[in-house]
C-alpha cells in the first residue's frame, strides 16, 4: 500500500511541476500580423489607403496646373515685362508652397488617423491577452519580433486574432 502511495505522490509531483513549467515558459504574439490581418486592421488599412489615394489624386491634380501654369509663363517670359514675369514666378512659388504645406498636412493628417487605429486596436487588444493568460494560466507574453527563435507551439496569434475578430469588427478613423 505504501508503495502504491508513493508512486502516486510521485506522479502527482510531476503532474504539478509540469503544469506549473507550462505557465513559466513565455508564450509569443505577432502583433503586426494581427494588426494587418484582424478584421477591424484589415478594414482600417482599406479606409486609410482610399483616403490616402483620395488625397494623393487630389494634389497630383494640383500638381498638374501647376507645372502647366509654369510652362505658360515660360513661354511668355520674352512677351511679358520684367516686373510682370516676376510677379507671376512669385506667385507660382507661393503655389508650390502651399501645395507642398497641404501634401504635408495630408500626410501628417493620415500618419494620425493610422496611429489612432493602432492604438485603438492595440486598447481592445490588451483585455483579451490579459484574459487568455488567466485561462490558460499563461506569466508572459512576448512580442514575435523581439525574438531570435521559438517553438511555433508556444504561438498564440491565431488564438488571440479569433478572439479579437469576435469581439471587435471596426474602428473609427475620423
Amino acid at each position: 500500500m505504501k508503495k502504491y502511495f508513493k508512486t502516486f505522490l510521485l506522479i502527482f509531483f510531476l503532474l504539478s511541476l509540469q503544469n506549473n513549467s507550462y505557465a513559466d515558459i513565455p508564450h509569443y504574439i505577432d502583433f503586426k500580423f494581427i494588426l494587418n490581418n484582424s478584421v477591424a486592421g484589415k478594414k482600417a488599412q482599406t479606409e486609410l489607403k482610399k483616403n490616402y489615394e483620395k488625397n494623393i489624386n487630389a494634389l497630383m491634380q494640383k500638381e498638374k496646373k501647376i507645372q502647366e501654369e509654369e510652362k505658360k509663363i515660360i513661354q511668355q517670359k520674352k512677351v511679358l515685362s520684367q516686373d510682370e514675369y516676376k510677379n507671376k514666378v512669385e506667385k507660382l512659388r507661393s503655389k508650390v508652397s502651399s501645395l507642398q504645406k497641404e501634401r504635408g498636412s495630408v500626410l501628417r493628417n493620415l500618419d494620425k488617423k493610422r496611429t489612432k487605429a493602432k492604438n485603438e486596436l492595440l486598447k481592445n487588444l490588451n483585455p483579451i491577452i490579459k484574459e487568455y493568460m488567466q485561462e490558460k494560466k499563461i506569466r508572459i507574453v512576448l512580442d514575435k519580433k523581439s525574438l531570435l527563435l521559438a517553438d511555433e507551439n508556444l504561438d498564440i496569434t491565431n488564438d488571440i486574432m479569433s478572439l479579437l475578430n469576435k469581439k471587435l469588427k471596426s474602428i473609427k478613423l475620423n
